[in-house]
């Protein structure tokens, strides 16, 4: 009998609560990295293509919401349920700075330029804070319409994207007057929006929609009604002919972007799907779901048992190196002190 054929990820382990958000580095000469959030409080840094685990930033004291890195992925930063963004040094794992607020931080993002660090969240807010400054009070943008749930940069950061966790649409601040100049409609609440590689594309899910949007002059170019309610899009960043979409269903969905027929689907997930993030080059993309896992798929699928999955290096669990190459990850990212555990078991969640 023929094999089904299927997809088969790398499952990365690690986190013990569910994974909110995913973020990959552009290419740098050393590869390219993925950065994970979670409820867990403790974001993880990992070979983008291999999915190998290679440290853990510790210091946030609840649920981690959003993290970025640099362009260099020299940098990451993250938003948290603790009231705080802190910014990390990715090489050591050190703490560089935490920028405090009066609420849950959902969102942040790293400029094109690497110099600001946008944030956004319960406050309404926008922030921008100065890098090269960081005790500087940061710069505020205060007449969000709504709870911030998602930031971006855009237009070689002259414009910021934001949507809102209680009302639809995406709103496209001009950076030097602090107003917004556009609104993307939408009827849902926008929990995903991704800026294409190539700046031409706005990638959003809203409800059971997914949307594409001309990036410069902010018309409609697609919108796909998806089979089930989708949090997150991501556009295939090479050719931009392919999307994935996932969500409550637990699967991830492939579609031909200029049809919107779907071309695959990947079971896998044990929880719903809450974020999808294409990597650098396209040929591969990574899924954070519920069940607490980091999945990486090809995206050309081979013939393999549907059951069979391959397990990521995480930081638990069966390990496909050898002992020198993890003690080689470790002097790399300074791995989280003794004693955390503890703090860990207190910490709030939102």
């Amino acid at each position: 009998m023929d094999k089904k054929k299927v997809a088969v990820p790398l499952v990365c382990h690690g986190h013990s609560r569910p994974v909110v958000d995913l973020f990959y580095s552009p290419v740098t000469p050393d590869g390219f990295f993925l950065i994970s959030a979670s409820k867990d409080s403790s974001p993880m840094l990992r070979n983008g293509e291999t999915g190998d685990w290679i440290g853990t930033f510790e210091g946030h004291k609840g649920a981690v919401w959003s993290c970025c890195l640099d362009t260099n992925a020299l940098r990451a930063a993250s938003g948290s349920a603790d009231f705080s963004a802190k910014l990390w040094d990715a090489l050591t794992g050190d703490e560089l700075q935490s920028f405090e607020h009066k609420h849950i931080v959902r969102a942040c993002a790293f400029s094109e330029d690497t110099h600001l660090l946008l944030t956004g969240g319960f406050e309404k807010i926008l922030r921008i804070f100065d890098l090269n400054r960081p005790d500087a009070p940061p710069r505020e943008v205060d007449n969000s319409p709504g709870s911030i749930r998602t930031v971006a940069w855009l237009h070689s950061d002259q414009t910021i994207l934001s949507s809102c966790a209680d009302i639809g649409g995406v709103r496209l601040w001009d950076i030097r007057s602090g107003k917004i100049v556009q609104t993307l409609e939408t009827k849902s609440p926008v929990t995903s929006a991704e800026v294409s590689q190539d700046g031409r594309y706005i990638t959003t899910a809203d409800g059971s929609t997914v949307k594409f949007w001309d990036a410069n002059h902010f018309g409609l170019v697609k919108s796909y009604d998806m089979p089930c309610n989708v949090e997150s899009a991501s556009l295939e960043p090479k050719f931009g002919n392919k999307f994935v979409a996932g969500g409550e269903d637990m699967w991830i969905h492939v579609f031909d972007f200029h049809t919107g027929e779907q071309i695959g689907c990947n079971k896998g997930h044990h929880g719903p799907v809450h974020c999808l993030r294409f990597s650098p080059g396209g040929e591969s993309y990574a899924s954070g779901s519920e069940d607490g896992t980091i999945r990486i798929w090809q995206l050309s699928p081979a013939s393999h048992d549907e059951n069979d999955s391959l397990p990521g290096n995480g930081p638990t669990g069966k390990v496909k190196v050898s002992a020198d190459d993890v003690a080689q990850k470790i002097e790399v990212l300074r791995i989280s002190k003794e004693g955390k555990t503890a703090e860990k078991d207190k910490a709030t969640d939102a």
